[in-house]
Formats: C-alpha cells, sequence, structure tokens
C-alpha cells in the first residue's frame, strides 16, 4: 500500500501543480493547455497516438536491445583482453567526445527516414554507459576473489564468467538504468530530424499546427513508455542485485 501511494503522489502532485500553474500565469491554451484539454486530446486522438506509438517502441526497443548487447560483449573483451584495452578504450572516449545528437542528420542522410536511422541512433547513445558502466564492475573484483583465482590457477575466461561477471553485475544494471533514461530521448531526437512516423513526428507536426494539447498528449505518452520500461528494468535488476 505504501508504495501504491508513494507511486501515485507524485503524479497527481505534478498534474496539481500543473493546473495551479495554468490558473496562475492565465496563459492561453496554445501556449499551456491544461491537465484537462491534454486528457480531451489524449482520449480524442488515441488512435492516432497508439500508431506513431507503436513506431517508436520498436525503434526504441530495438535500438536499446541492440546498444546493450554490443556494449556488453565489448566489456567482456575489453576486461578478458589487454590488448583490446589498449586499442579500444582511446576509440570509445573519442567516439564518445563527439555528440551522438549532432550526427542524428548525417545517420538519417546515410540510412534514409525510416526505422533503421532511429535504431542507430538509440544505439549509440546507449551503448556507451552501458560499456563504460559493465566494464568499470569487471574490473573491480575484490581482493580475496582475486586472490582465490590466482591461488586456484583459474584462466582468464573462467575468471571472468565466474567471479568478475557476477560481482559486476550491479553495475551493469547501473549502465542499463541510464541507457533507458537516454533512450527515449534519442529516439525522439531521430523523429525530429527526419521521420514520417512516431511520437517524435506527432510532436513536431502537433506543434507546428498549433495544436499544443495534442503535443502534450504525445509527451505523456513517450514518458508512460519510458516509465513502464523503467519499471520493468527495475523488476528485473532488483531480483538479480538481490543477495541469494
Amino acid at each position: 500500500m505504501k508504495r501504491v501511494v508513494a507511486a501515485l503522489a507524485a503524479p497527481l502532485l505534478a498534474l496539481g501543480l500543473w493546473q495551479a500553474l495554468v490558473v496562475l500565469t492565465a496563459l492561453p491554451p496554445f501556449i499551456l493547455p491544461g491537465p484537462g484539454r491534454v486528457a480531451s486530446s489524449l482520449w480524442a486522438n488515441a488512435p492516432l497516438l497508439w500508431e506513431h506509438a507503436q513506431f517508436t517502441a520498436v525503434n526504441l526497443l530495438s535500438g536499446l536491445a541492440a546498444g546493450v548487447a554490443l556494449g556488453v560483449v565489448t566489456a567482456l573483451n575489453l576486461a578478458l583482453s589487454p590488448g583490446a584495452r589498449l586499442l579500444l578504450r582511446p576509440m570509445l572516449i573519442f567516439a564518445q567526445a563527439v555528440p551522438v545528437f549532432a550526427l542524428a542528420p548525417v545517420l538519417t542522410l546515410w540510412l534514409g527516414y525510416g526505422a533503421a536511422s532511429k535504431v542507430v541512433i538509440v544505439m549509440l547513445v546507449v551503448y556507451f554507459p552501458v560499456t563504460s558502466a559493465f566494464f568499470d564492475g569487471l574490473m573491480r573484483l575484490p581482493a580475496p576473489l582475486a586472490d582465490l583465482a590466482q591461488m586456484m590457477r583459474a584462466t582468464p575466461l573462467r575468471r571472468l564468467v565466474l567471479l568478475q561477471v557476477p560481482q559486476a553485475l550491479p553495475a551493469l544494471g547501473s549502465g542499463l538504468r541510464l541507457a533507458v533514461v537516454y533512450a527515449p530521448f534519442a529516439v525522439v531526437i531521430g523523429e525530429w530530424v527526419g521521420s514520417s512516423r512516431g511520437l517524435g513526428y506527432l510532436m513536431l507536426m502537433a506543434n507546428g499546427r498549433g495544436q499544443t494539447d495534442l503535443m502534450f498528449a504525445a509527451l505523456l505518452v513517450l514518458a508512460a513508455q519510458s516509465l513502464i520500461l523503467f519499471a520493468l528494468l527495475e523488476t528485473v535488476a532488483g531480483r538479480g542485485e538481490r543477495p541469494a
């Protein structure tokens, strides 16, 4: 019951503050629509929002899965091979220094206005935090476990699989939480830069037509997708990180 109350308190407080802001500022609806107008638009445009939400969700999940898989594989290779660390770590740092969002127009030009460019943008945004967090966790093996591995003459692969990976799961969970937070921004920016579908595209079109209530409705749908994804991750990560 406490968790339910805590989960409902924040949204209700946000809605109350939103409505109070609308009343106190007396801004016109095309600048700041109230929660009631947005809820009406959400209901009236439900089929349209559902159609665009599906496109965004597929791109979001595909890019997230690809970025996480690539990040995990890269971190494992970095931890296993000193040569890979010397070669890849400077490249990763250099690649992260270039804002991925600045590459969105180029990726759209290369990959087109379909789903591929959005998936790649999400994948690139997700890739670095997952790789960095998991690799740091892999390399922070407690001294007693490291001594045990040396005493048992464990091979680097067995040491990685049996000791380093289990110890690094909480760090991987932290990287995944960052990835889930960054991914929705990435997919929306990809849809803003060039797309004919998706919640980002719908927000852009609604803004251009002065349909601010529809724009807010699309934003709420995107926020709902992000919260559901984060809640699922918290459930899975919480079980994985719980001590046996």
